[in-house]
Protein backbone atom coordinates (compact mmCIF):
# COMPACT_ATOMS: atom_id res chain seq x y z
CA UNK A 1 0.00 0.00 0.00
CA UNK A 2 1.31 3.89 -1.21
CA UNK A 3 2.40 5.57 1.79
CA UNK A 4 0.05 7.92 4.20
CA UNK A 5 -2.57 6.30 2.34
CA UNK A 6 -5.67 4.42 3.73
CA UNK A 7 -6.10 0.25 3.47
CA UNK A 8 -9.50 1.02 2.23
CA UNK A 9 -9.68 4.28 -0.06
CA UNK A 10 -12.43 6.57 -1.62
CA UNK A 11 -11.84 6.48 -5.28
CA UNK A 12 -13.46 9.10 -8.09
CA UNK A 13 -13.43 7.02 -11.34
CA UNK A 14 -14.13 9.85 -14.04
CA UNK A 15 -15.93 8.22 -17.48
CA UNK A 16 -17.16 4.82 -14.51
CA UNK A 17 -19.72 3.77 -17.05
CA UNK A 18 -17.70 3.22 -19.88
CA UNK A 19 -16.00 -0.60 -20.71
CA UNK A 20 -12.71 -0.02 -19.05
CA UNK A 21 -14.31 2.22 -15.92
CA UNK A 22 -17.17 0.21 -15.29
CA UNK A 23 -14.19 -2.68 -14.87
CA UNK A 24 -12.29 -0.39 -12.63
CA UNK A 25 -15.51 -0.17 -10.82
CA UNK A 26 -16.26 -3.57 -10.13
CA UNK A 27 -12.68 -4.26 -9.20
CA UNK A 28 -12.22 -1.78 -6.84
CA UNK A 29 -15.67 -2.78 -4.75
CA UNK A 30 -14.43 -6.30 -5.02
CA UNK A 31 -11.26 -4.82 -2.94
CA UNK A 32 -13.49 -3.08 -0.62
CA UNK A 33 -12.92 0.54 -1.86
CA UNK A 34 -15.36 3.40 -1.78
CA UNK A 35 -16.33 4.43 -5.12
CA UNK A 36 -18.15 7.76 -6.64
CA UNK A 37 -18.53 7.51 -10.57
CA UNK A 38 -19.34 10.97 -13.00
CA UNK A 39 -20.19 9.68 -16.45
CA UNK A 40 -22.36 10.90 -19.08
CA UNK A 41 -26.14 10.05 -18.99
CA UNK A 42 -27.91 7.86 -19.15
CA UNK A 43 -26.94 4.91 -17.44
CA UNK A 44 -25.80 2.07 -20.24
CA UNK A 45 -28.16 -0.05 -18.24
CA UNK A 46 -29.94 0.65 -15.20
CA UNK A 47 -28.50 -1.50 -11.78
CA UNK A 48 -25.57 -1.75 -13.15
CA UNK A 49 -23.56 -0.96 -10.01
CA UNK A 50 -24.42 -1.71 -6.51
CA UNK A 51 -26.38 0.95 -4.44
CA UNK A 52 -23.32 2.30 -2.61
CA UNK A 53 -21.81 3.62 -5.64
CA UNK A 54 -22.40 7.08 -5.77
CA UNK A 55 -23.21 8.23 -9.45
CA UNK A 56 -23.35 11.63 -10.59
CA UNK A 57 -24.74 11.70 -14.41
CA UNK A 58 -23.14 15.08 -16.02
CA UNK A 59 -20.65 16.53 -19.30
CA UNK A 60 -17.77 17.00 -16.42
CA UNK A 61 -16.21 19.54 -19.05
CA UNK A 62 -19.73 21.45 -18.34
CA UNK A 63 -19.42 21.39 -15.20
CA UNK A 64 -17.76 24.38 -13.60
CA UNK A 65 -14.96 23.98 -10.98
CA UNK A 66 -17.00 25.00 -7.79
CA UNK A 67 -19.02 22.00 -8.97
CA UNK A 68 -15.91 19.40 -10.06
CA UNK A 69 -14.24 20.33 -6.51
CA UNK A 70 -17.79 19.30 -4.50
CA UNK A 71 -17.95 15.85 -6.00
CA UNK A 72 -13.93 15.32 -5.30
CA UNK A 73 -13.22 16.60 -1.91
CA UNK A 74 -13.48 14.15 0.58
CA UNK A 75 -11.69 11.56 -1.36
CA UNK A 76 -7.89 9.62 -1.90
CA UNK A 77 -7.87 9.08 -5.52
CA UNK A 78 -9.89 9.31 -8.87
CA UNK A 79 -8.90 7.94 -12.26
CA UNK A 80 -9.53 9.52 -15.35
CA UNK A 81 -11.28 6.99 -17.95
CA UNK A 82 -12.77 9.42 -20.29
CA UNK A 83 -11.89 11.26 -23.31
CA UNK A 84 -11.77 10.52 -26.81
CA UNK A 85 -10.03 7.17 -27.97
CA UNK A 86 -8.67 6.76 -31.83
CA UNK A 87 -12.20 5.67 -33.37
CA UNK A 88 -13.72 8.89 -33.41
CA UNK A 89 -13.59 10.68 -36.72
CA UNK A 90 -13.88 14.87 -35.99
CA UNK A 91 -14.34 17.30 -38.01
CA UNK A 92 -11.44 18.52 -39.20
CA UNK A 93 -8.55 19.54 -37.79
CA UNK A 94 -8.80 16.60 -35.71
CA UNK A 95 -6.27 17.80 -33.23
CA UNK A 96 -8.44 20.81 -31.84
CA UNK A 97 -10.90 17.91 -31.32
CA UNK A 98 -8.54 15.42 -29.43
CA UNK A 99 -6.80 18.43 -27.96
CA UNK A 100 -9.40 19.44 -26.37
CA UNK A 101 -11.01 15.79 -25.23
CA UNK A 102 -8.03 14.06 -23.88
CA UNK A 103 -5.13 16.96 -22.76
CA UNK A 104 -7.43 20.00 -21.75
CA UNK A 105 -9.97 18.17 -19.74
CA UNK A 106 -8.04 15.61 -18.30
CA UNK A 107 -5.61 18.34 -16.95
CA UNK A 108 -8.48 20.52 -15.26
CA UNK A 109 -9.69 17.59 -13.51
CA UNK A 110 -6.51 16.41 -12.29
CA UNK A 111 -5.81 20.04 -11.22
CA UNK A 112 -8.92 20.48 -9.32
CA UNK A 113 -7.95 16.94 -7.59
CA UNK A 114 -4.54 18.44 -6.48
CA UNK A 115 -6.21 21.03 -5.10
CA UNK A 116 -8.86 19.24 -3.40
CA UNK A 117 -6.34 16.86 -1.60
CA UNK A 118 -6.49 14.06 -3.85
CA UNK A 119 -3.27 11.87 -3.23
CA UNK A 120 -3.24 9.37 -6.18
CA UNK A 121 -4.66 9.26 -9.44
CA UNK A 122 -4.78 7.30 -12.70
CA UNK A 123 -5.04 7.96 -16.53
CA UNK A 124 -5.94 5.58 -19.15
CA UNK A 125 -3.86 6.58 -22.67
CA UNK A 126 -2.97 4.07 -25.41
CA UNK A 127 0.06 1.90 -25.84
CA UNK A 128 0.93 3.95 -28.65
CA UNK A 129 2.57 6.19 -26.12
CA UNK A 130 5.19 3.09 -25.52
CA UNK A 131 5.91 2.65 -29.38
CA UNK A 132 5.89 6.78 -29.94
CA UNK A 133 9.28 5.97 -27.45
CA UNK A 134 10.75 2.92 -28.79
CA UNK A 135 10.45 3.91 -32.45
CA UNK A 136 11.04 7.08 -33.11
CA UNK A 137 12.21 7.44 -36.40
CA UNK A 138 8.35 7.03 -36.89
CA UNK A 139 7.18 10.04 -35.74
CA UNK A 140 3.86 9.02 -34.39
CA UNK A 141 2.93 11.80 -32.08
CA UNK A 142 3.85 14.19 -35.21
CA UNK A 143 1.61 12.90 -37.62
CA UNK A 144 -0.91 11.28 -35.55
CA UNK A 145 -3.62 13.77 -33.93
CA UNK A 146 -4.30 11.55 -31.43
CA UNK A 147 -1.02 9.89 -30.41
CA UNK A 148 0.10 13.08 -30.10
CA UNK A 149 -2.92 14.15 -27.80
CA UNK A 150 -1.75 11.33 -25.75
CA UNK A 151 1.53 12.55 -25.54
CA UNK A 152 0.27 15.82 -24.14
CA UNK A 153 -2.19 14.59 -21.94
CA UNK A 154 0.58 12.38 -20.16
CA UNK A 155 2.73 14.95 -19.77
CA UNK A 156 0.80 17.91 -18.72
CA UNK A 157 -1.35 15.67 -16.45
CA UNK A 158 2.06 15.14 -14.37
CA UNK A 159 2.59 18.91 -14.30
CA UNK A 160 -0.15 19.56 -13.03
CA UNK A 161 -0.36 16.82 -10.62
CA UNK A 162 2.96 16.14 -9.15
CA UNK A 163 4.33 15.91 -6.41
CA UNK A 164 1.50 16.37 -4.27
CA UNK A 165 -1.05 13.49 -6.09
CA UNK A 166 1.11 11.09 -7.55
CA UNK A 167 -0.07 10.07 -10.91
CA UNK A 168 0.27 7.26 -12.93
CA UNK A 169 -0.53 6.25 -16.74
CA UNK A 170 -1.77 3.30 -17.84
CA UNK A 171 -0.68 2.65 -21.49
CA UNK A 172 -3.27 0.01 -23.08
CA UNK A 173 -3.23 -1.95 -26.08
CA UNK A 174 -6.00 -3.79 -27.77
CA UNK A 175 -8.94 -5.09 -25.17
CA UNK A 176 -11.49 -7.54 -25.35
CA UNK A 177 -14.79 -8.79 -23.46
CA UNK A 178 -18.19 -7.37 -22.92
CA UNK A 179 -20.70 -5.79 -19.87
CA UNK A 180 -24.34 -4.67 -19.53
CA UNK A 181 -25.53 -2.03 -22.19
CA UNK A 182 -22.98 -1.40 -24.40
CA UNK A 183 -21.54 -3.06 -27.77
CA UNK A 184 -18.44 -4.28 -28.34
CA UNK A 185 -16.15 -2.25 -30.33
CA UNK A 186 -15.32 -5.14 -32.38
CA UNK A 187 -18.41 -5.88 -33.41
CA UNK A 188 -18.06 -4.81 -37.49
CA UNK A 189 -14.62 -7.23 -37.59
CA UNK A 190 -16.61 -10.15 -35.96
CA UNK A 191 -19.51 -9.23 -38.56
CA UNK A 192 -17.13 -9.82 -41.14
CA UNK A 193 -15.39 -12.70 -39.92
CA UNK A 194 -18.52 -14.13 -39.38
CA UNK A 195 -19.82 -13.22 -42.95
CA UNK A 196 -20.04 -15.65 -45.69
CA UNK A 197 -17.29 -13.63 -47.68
CA UNK A 198 -13.70 -14.27 -47.94
CA UNK A 199 -10.83 -13.54 -44.92
CA UNK A 200 -9.08 -10.55 -46.30
CA UNK A 201 -6.66 -9.09 -43.86
CA UNK A 202 -2.74 -7.64 -42.94
CA UNK A 203 -0.10 -8.83 -42.09
CA UNK A 204 1.31 -7.99 -38.75
CA UNK A 205 -0.02 -8.55 -34.91
CA UNK A 206 -0.34 -6.81 -31.66
CA UNK A 207 -0.81 -7.07 -27.59
CA UNK A 208 -4.09 -8.46 -26.72
CA UNK A 209 -5.69 -8.54 -23.12
CA UNK A 210 -8.72 -9.62 -21.33
CA UNK A 211 -11.02 -6.68 -19.70
CA UNK A 212 -11.33 -8.15 -16.27
CA UNK A 213 -7.24 -8.04 -15.98
CA UNK A 214 -7.17 -4.22 -16.94
CA UNK A 215 -9.57 -3.10 -13.97
CA UNK A 216 -6.65 -4.91 -12.13
CA UNK A 217 -4.21 -3.27 -13.07
CA UNK A 218 -6.00 -0.12 -12.63
CA UNK A 219 -7.19 -0.90 -9.09
CA UNK A 220 -2.86 -2.16 -9.02
CA UNK A 221 -1.51 1.45 -9.60
CA UNK A 222 -3.57 3.26 -7.33
CA UNK A 223 -2.97 0.66 -3.94
CA UNK A 224 0.70 0.42 -5.07
CA UNK A 225 1.64 2.19 -8.33
CA UNK A 226 4.34 4.57 -8.53
CA UNK A 227 3.95 8.16 -8.99
CA UNK A 228 5.54 9.47 -12.05
CA UNK A 229 5.69 6.27 -13.73
CA UNK A 230 3.70 5.05 -17.23
CA UNK A 231 2.78 1.42 -17.35
CA UNK A 232 2.99 -0.47 -20.69
CA UNK A 233 0.11 -2.75 -19.71
CA UNK A 234 -0.78 -6.17 -21.62
CA UNK A 235 -0.90 -9.85 -21.95
CA UNK A 236 -0.42 -11.86 -24.86
CA UNK A 237 1.22 -10.56 -28.23
CA UNK A 238 -0.88 -12.27 -30.79
CA UNK A 239 -0.43 -12.06 -34.97
CA UNK A 240 -3.86 -10.67 -36.83
CA UNK A 241 -3.27 -14.46 -37.91
CA UNK A 242 -3.38 -16.31 -34.67
CA UNK A 243 -6.51 -13.75 -33.47
CA UNK A 244 -8.99 -14.21 -36.27
CA UNK A 245 -7.84 -18.38 -36.44
CA UNK A 246 -9.36 -18.16 -32.65
CA UNK A 247 -12.23 -15.68 -33.30
CA UNK A 248 -13.20 -18.18 -36.54
CA UNK A 249 -12.82 -20.99 -34.19
CA UNK A 250 -15.24 -19.45 -31.94
CA UNK A 251 -17.69 -19.07 -34.85
CA UNK A 252 -17.10 -22.29 -35.66
CA UNK A 253 -16.21 -21.50 -39.03
CA UNK A 254 -13.31 -22.44 -41.32
CA UNK A 255 -12.09 -19.94 -43.44
CA UNK A 256 -8.89 -19.27 -45.34
CA UNK A 257 -7.10 -15.98 -44.35
CA UNK A 258 -5.77 -14.19 -47.01
CA UNK A 259 -2.90 -11.72 -46.09
CA UNK A 260 -3.11 -8.54 -48.21
CA UNK A 261 0.20 -6.94 -49.31
CA UNK A 262 0.90 -3.77 -47.50
CA UNK A 263 1.21 -1.74 -50.22
CA UNK A 264 -2.52 -2.81 -50.97
CA UNK A 265 -3.53 -1.67 -47.27
CA UNK A 266 -2.11 1.82 -48.05
CA UNK A 267 -3.59 2.29 -51.35
CA UNK A 268 -7.25 1.41 -49.45
CA UNK A 269 -6.25 3.78 -46.77
CA UNK A 270 -5.71 6.14 -48.70
CA UNK A 271 -8.67 6.05 -50.50
CA UNK A 272 -10.41 5.85 -47.00
CA UNK A 273 -8.44 9.11 -45.86
CA UNK A 274 -9.71 10.50 -49.30
CA UNK A 275 -13.25 10.11 -47.97
CA UNK A 276 -12.72 11.79 -45.01
CA UNK A 277 -11.32 15.10 -46.51
CA UNK A 278 -14.22 14.82 -48.74
CA UNK A 279 -16.67 15.19 -45.85
CA UNK A 280 -14.51 17.76 -44.16
CA UNK A 281 -13.49 14.81 -41.19
CA UNK A 282 -10.04 13.68 -40.06
CA UNK A 283 -9.06 10.88 -38.14
CA UNK A 284 -6.72 10.65 -35.52
CA UNK A 285 -4.96 8.38 -36.83
CA UNK A 286 -3.34 9.45 -40.48
CA UNK A 287 -4.74 6.34 -42.24
CA UNK A 288 -2.05 5.54 -44.84
CA UNK A 289 1.03 6.28 -42.04
CA UNK A 290 -0.63 4.07 -39.92
CA UNK A 291 -0.47 1.46 -42.14
CA UNK A 292 3.39 1.25 -41.23
CA UNK A 293 2.23 0.47 -37.48
CA UNK A 294 -0.43 -1.36 -38.21
CA UNK A 295 1.11 -4.18 -40.38
CA UNK A 296 3.68 -4.29 -37.95
CA UNK A 297 4.12 -6.69 -34.85
CA UNK A 298 3.34 -4.23 -32.24
CA UNK A 299 4.47 -6.57 -29.42
CA UNK A 300 5.82 -5.87 -25.80
CA UNK A 301 6.81 -7.53 -22.86
CA UNK A 302 4.02 -7.10 -20.42
CA UNK A 303 5.73 -8.82 -17.53
CA UNK A 304 7.17 -6.05 -15.54
CA UNK A 305 3.77 -4.44 -15.54
CA UNK A 306 1.93 -7.26 -14.56
CA UNK A 307 4.31 -7.84 -11.75
CA UNK A 308 4.84 -3.89 -9.97
CA UNK A 309 0.88 -3.66 -10.19
CA UNK A 310 -0.62 -7.06 -9.34
CA UNK A 311 -2.62 -7.62 -12.59
CA UNK A 312 -3.39 -11.26 -13.44
CA UNK A 313 -2.92 -12.68 -17.01
CA UNK A 314 -4.45 -15.44 -18.85
CA UNK A 315 -8.04 -15.87 -19.53
CA UNK A 316 -8.20 -14.44 -23.52
CA UNK A 317 -9.95 -16.94 -24.80
CA UNK A 318 -12.94 -16.49 -22.64
CA UNK A 319 -12.51 -13.00 -23.39
CA UNK A 320 -12.85 -13.65 -26.90
CA UNK A 321 -15.77 -15.58 -26.48
CA UNK A 322 -17.82 -12.86 -24.52
CA UNK A 323 -16.63 -10.62 -27.00
CA UNK A 324 -18.37 -12.89 -29.96
CA UNK A 325 -21.34 -13.23 -28.20
CA UNK A 326 -22.35 -10.28 -27.16
CA UNK A 327 -21.56 -8.77 -30.92
CA UNK A 328 -23.68 -11.45 -31.94
CA UNK A 329 -26.49 -10.53 -30.30
CA UNK A 330 -26.77 -7.52 -31.76
CA UNK A 331 -28.47 -7.17 -34.62
CA UNK A 332 -26.54 -5.25 -37.56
Amino acid sequence: MAENLPEKQKVVVVGGTGFLGYYAVKEFIRRGHSVTIVALPPLPEEGLFPKEVNITLANIDKLDDSAIVDILKGHDAIVFAAGADDRVIPRAPAYEFFHQANVLSCKRVLSLARQSGIKRGVVLSSYFLYFDRIWPEEKLSEYHPYIRSRREQAQQSMDVSMPDLQLMVLELPYIFGSMPGRTPLWKPLIDYVNSRYPLFYMSGGTNMIAVEHVGEAIVGAIEKGKGGHSYTVGDENLTWVEFLERILSILGKKKRIVIVPTCLVRLVLRLVGLQHRLRGRESGLDPVRFAAIQTRNTFFDPAPAAEELGYGRGNLEEAFKDTVEACLRVKS
